[in-house]
């Protein structure tokens, strides 16, 4: 069983993680106006114009960020979730068979949600 100093330096180690995910997300992305979901914004300084190559350029830089962003955007929604069953008391719980998960297992990725034994 996790004891509660244990369960603040988890917190504090999502926190922090969770600021930065967010810092990367606004610097690809934006967040959608009454969601929660972000989605690439275009690159600062490219315009679309005339030039078919040059937008098509851009097009595929948006469509790079937009991978990312998705990536890191569900890293953040983890971060979020484990965040949350540390405030309702079930942070450290395999949600596959309810035993508890590995303390190593959470050093290695505090967001963890389920045990060794359950992890693939």
């Amino acid at each position: 069983m996790l004891t509660e100093p244990q369960k603040k330096e988890f917190k504090k180690a999502l926190q922090k993680e969770k600021t930065l995910l967010e810092t990367e997300l606004s610097r690809l992305g934006e967040k959608n106006p009454g969601g929660s979901d972000w989605a690439p914004m275009k690159p600062e300084g490219d315009e679309f114009g005339a030039d078919r190559n040059d937008n098509a350029d851009i097009i595929e830089d948006m469509e790079e960020d937009s991978a990312t962003v998705g990536e890191l955007e569900a890293r953040l929604n983890s971060v979020l979730e484990a965040l949350g069953k540390i405030d309702d008391g079930g942070y450290g719980i395999c949600e596959v068979g309810g035993e508890e998960i590995e303390h190593d297992r959470l050093n290695a990725n505090p967001a963890a949600t389920t045990c060794k034994k359950h992890m693939n």
